[in-house]
């Protein structure tokens, strides 16, 4: 169904943080538990005197204050014009255009004059940094100045989102730009300078038009700047949370969140927001879940906090755990849509069609207008093998949302699946233009590139994915592959041991170290890969090592019955435990679960579930029939014949298997042992 211009811009301001700055805290305040008496609005002290809620607080900077008292009727104006979506009538009660442009060419002729005269050395700059020509800003308050220029930021996306052409059209190239990012930027770094000017730069400042200024600096791709005013902005307002979410974008590596941390404000606000980002950069350490029991105590029902307890889960795969999370946050909160494209993807991995079908549904019935309820309907497409209607889905929701990380993901798996590598390359690429710290595109670009059996670029970006996920044995698995076919053998059992290693996280935790008794704890937890353990051995064998690929092949066996330290010894752990000091180039705990990208992933990976062995796969067939045929090699005929006669049983390679138990009794037979250990 096509989407008219009216119901796209119904999203424009909420795509573009101007839901996100009290709703978290308001869902907060009404998650506290109630007090006894709470139904007046202002409290009695113990001195008799009142106090008043901080909602109900005036501006206590007198001069704004008077300047917004004298501004109030054409803030109420200009409030009902943006609430109208009508931002240029809003930004222009305060800000005409004409205004606007004559402030701003001044300002710029006149800074272009300075810079003219300190590049030839023939004058310096005034102590305001200003020409005396410079024509001054509208004396404005601080709030209805923000509301101004905000307005005229959101003006700008809002023609931004009609310029742009169809999703992934032929005119698509991601190249249109908000053309009111330079007249925002000029006006507040105007603003900035002329208060630093009057050394007011930090006086009776209220961290509003810090926000916006950053948000113009991260859209122009100055990151360290946009940074430093949003740190000043949550100094001077920190229940601001939309500026705290924008901080989180601009934040790709854990030890950039511990750095930036100590330059915050220390409340329950930056706490959350560490919390947050943590999540996002897929961490789930123990002390992370402390921290979420912590702020769970204060605010028991929030559902915010419910959210990061799922994705906390969700990283930990512990698929369940999460499902029930999210269904229990669904069933009290049934109209909340935020974070259902995680559920679907949690659902779809599980094969829950039924409930996936639900909460499409659902998502449907609330707001079928909504980027998340796309996403979630196009899981459920995917689901059924309706790979066509899915790639609709998930276009609806970036036609909705162009920065809409999962939908350009998931879309690109569709492509995949379609066969359409090019669509997919480049699903992926404007995925990771979204958000560089997205591993499943750089893997589905890895994934992509090696369909076309182009293994040097491929192995590139598996190597950036296993960067940014260096505990998901998936990752390493793919580069092990991948090394693999371009005949560096050494190289893929490094990596392919590190995969070993890195699925063991899970299964004993993330405190042990780089080497010890590796394969034992997994023997005692639970089983090692066969897939993987194979691929070891027989890159092994392709090297001439027999028995190095020999104990990965008995290793590879032993799974079947869960025992996976029984093949292997304490060289083999301390093998693993190199590998990582070889790979070991990102920090630890920075792992989380597939998102959905299962499908992408090659089929396979990680070890099935239980605290059994796999039973009969394909790979111990094969290890075993490698085993038997080593054993005729090496004239161990007992041996032989007992392994054929395990894969006669098997049902895997029968044919094969039953050969071999002919050509074993005949060479028993030659050797004189006249079939003692046949049936």
């Amino acid at each position: 169904m096509p989407w008219s211009s009216a119901q796209k811009d119904v999203y424009i301001s909420r795509r573009n943080g101007s839901f996100k700055i009290g709703s978290p805290a308001a869902e907060l305040l009404n998650a506290l538990p109630e007090a006894v008496d709470d139904d007046e609005e202002t409290t009695v002290l113990d001195d008799g005197s009142k106090r008043t809620s901080p909602i109900f607080t005036p501006n206590l900077d007198p001069g704004e204050a008077s300047l917004e008292a004298k501004e109030m009727s054409k803030y109420l104006l200009a409030k009902s014009l943006f609430d109208c979506k009508e931002f240029d009538r809003c930004a222009a009660v305060f800000l005409p255009d004409s205004l606007l442009s004559s402030v701003l060419a001044s300002n710029t002729a006149a800074t272009v004059s300075t810079l003219s005269q300190r590049s030839k050395g023939k004058a310096k700059a005034t102590e305001s940094g200003l020409s005396s020509g410079t024509a001054p800003l509208p004396r404005l308050s601080q709030k209805s100045l923000f509301l101004a220029l905000y307005a005229k930021f959101l003006s700008g996306e809002k023609r931004k989102n009609e310029e742009t052409e169809m999703v992934m059209g032929p005119q698509d190239l991601g190249t249109v730009v908000n053309k009111q990012l330079l007249v925002v930027g000029r006006y507040l770094a105007a603003w900035f300078k002329e208060r630093m000017a009057l050394d007011e730069e930090d006086m009776g400042s209220q961290g509003w038009l810090e926000y916006l200024y950053g948000m113009v600096l991260a859209k122009e791709k100055n990151d360290a700047q946009a940074m430093d005013y949003f740190v000043r902005s949550v100094h001077k307002y920190p229940m601001n949370w939309g500026c705290w979410l924008e901080m989180t974008s601009l934040i790709s590596r854990v030890e950039e969140l511990n750095q930036i941390a100590r330059h915050c404000p220390q409340n329950i606000v930056s706490f959350m927001f560490h919390l947050h980002t943590s999540l996002e950069l897929y961490q789930q350490t123990p002390n992370l879940a402390n921290s979420l029991e912590q702020l769970s105590s204060i605010f028991p029902t929030s559902s915010f906090l419910l959210t990061c307890h799922a994705l906390l889960a969700y990283h930990a795969k512990d698929l369940m755990a999460a499902e029930q999370h999210f269904s229990r946050l669904l069933s009290m909160h049934p109209h909340r849509l935020d974070s259902l494209d995680h559920y679907s993807n949690i659902l779809y991995v599980l094969n829950m069609r039924p409930k996936l079908a639900f909460v499409a549904h659902l998502c449907s019935s609330v707001d079928k207008f909504r980027p998340e309820s796309c996403v979630v309907i196009g899981n459920y497409y995917s689901l059924l093998s309706m790979h066509e209607k899915a790639v609709q889905y998930f276009r609806r929701a970036l036609t909705l949302d162009r920065s809409c990380l999962s939908a350009w993901t998931l879309m690109g798996h569709e492509y995949v699946e379609l066969k359409n590598t090019h669509a997919a390359i480049e699903s992926y690429r404007r995925a990771v233009d979204v958000n560089r710290r997205d591993y499943r595109a750089w893997y589905g670009l890895g994934q992509t590139y090696e369909m076309l059996e182009m293994h040097t670029y491929s192995l590139w970006y598996y190597k950036k994915a296993a960067g940014l996920r260096p505990w998901d044995g998936k990752m390493w698995m793919a580069v092990g592959s991948c090394l693999q076919k371009m005949g560096r053998d050494r190289d893929g059992i490094k990596a392919l041991k590190r995969a070993l290693l890195a699925d063991a996280y899970y299964d004993v935790g993330s405190s042990f170290s780089s080497g010890g008794d590796l394969l034992g704890a997994r023997g005692a937890t639970g089983h090692m890969d066969p897939e993987v353990l194979l691929q070891i051995a027989a890159m092994y064998d392709q090297l001439g090592e027999e028995e190095e690929a020999k104990a990965y092949m008995e290793l590879c066996v032993a799974q079947e019955e869960g025992s996976g330290a029984t093949g292997g010894s304490a060289a083999d752990a301390n093998n693993l435990g190199e590998s990582v000091m070889i790979h070991n180039d990102s920090p630890p705990g920075s792992d989380g679960h597939a998102d959905r990208e299962e499908r992408a992933i090659a089929t396979g990976g990680g070890g099935p579930p239980g605290e059994g062995g796999t039973g009969v796969t394909a790979a111990t067939s094969k290890a075993r029939m490698w085993l038997a045929r080593f054993a005729m090699r090496t004239s161990d005929y007992i041996t032989a014949n007992r392994l054929a006669m395990e894969l006669c049983q098997d049902g895997v390679e029968v044919e094969e298997a039953k050969a071999l138990v002919r050509e074993v009794r005949s060479r028993m037979e030659a050797a004189g042992f006249f079939g003692s250990d046949s049936q």
